[in-house]
């Protein structure tokens, strides 16, 4: 009979996850690169136990939305220029 411990996560330590900072940072500049690196922070946040889940959840909130506002923006501008040029008269 084996004595199974039941999963701990790593203990807390007092440093902040690089790519939680990082990925905050480009949620702001470049929200592709601001998701993907806030998901592979999320993931070492919580292997390592390293502070910055808060960051690095907040990367991928603001990336997601600010990617779904920039898909929506360029769909609204191209169906404005196609019927822009249905209507010019030519």
């Amino acid at each position: 009979m084996t004595n199974a411990q039941p999963y701990q996560p790593a203990p807390a330590t007092e440093r902040y996850n690089v790519l939680a900072i990082v990925g905050f940072i480009l949620a702001f500049v470049v929200n592709i690169a601001g998701l993907v690196v806030s998901i592979i922070a999320l993931s070492q946040v919580k292997r390592t136990g390293e502070r910055g889940r808060g960051l690095a959840l907040a990367g991928v909130i603001i990336s997601a939305i600010s990617l779904l506002f920039s898909i929506i923006s360029i769909v609204v501008v191209i169906a404005a220029a196609g019927s822009a040029g249905m209507n010019s008269g030519y």
